[in-house]
């Protein structure tokens, strides 16, 4: 297993603009979660100008089925997104399950 960046670019007032799509993406991102891809994932602050999400999957092909499937890009409130591959040196990740 692999561990890869997704990193988002939004665009301004993102914060306000996100409410109509939220709760889809969030369903989109609990369903990754539980399948075990997505890890960890949440907005940047202070500026709220992107996110970073990290998932561990056998390729990056999982990160861009999800790309695609998020609304935030569908709807044109990521204006930029990367894949990054990232290679852990230290620290683990534990996720406790039901």
């Amino acid at each position: 297993m692999n561990y890869y960046a997704l990193l988002y670019t939004t665009v301004a007032d993102y914060v306000n603009l996100r409410a109509p799509f939220r709760a889809t993406h969030l369903a989109l991102a609990e369903a990754a979660q539980q399948r075990g891809e997505l890890l960890l994932g949440g907005a940047f602050s202070d500026p709220a100008d992107g996110a970073l999400l990290v998932f561990r999957a056998e390729s990056a092909a999982v990160v861009e089925q999800f790309v695609a499937a998020d609304p935030y890009v569908q709807n044109g409130l990521v204006t930029q997104w990367e894949i990054r591959p990232w290679t852990v040196v230290i620290g683990r990740l534990f996720e406790s399950r039901p």
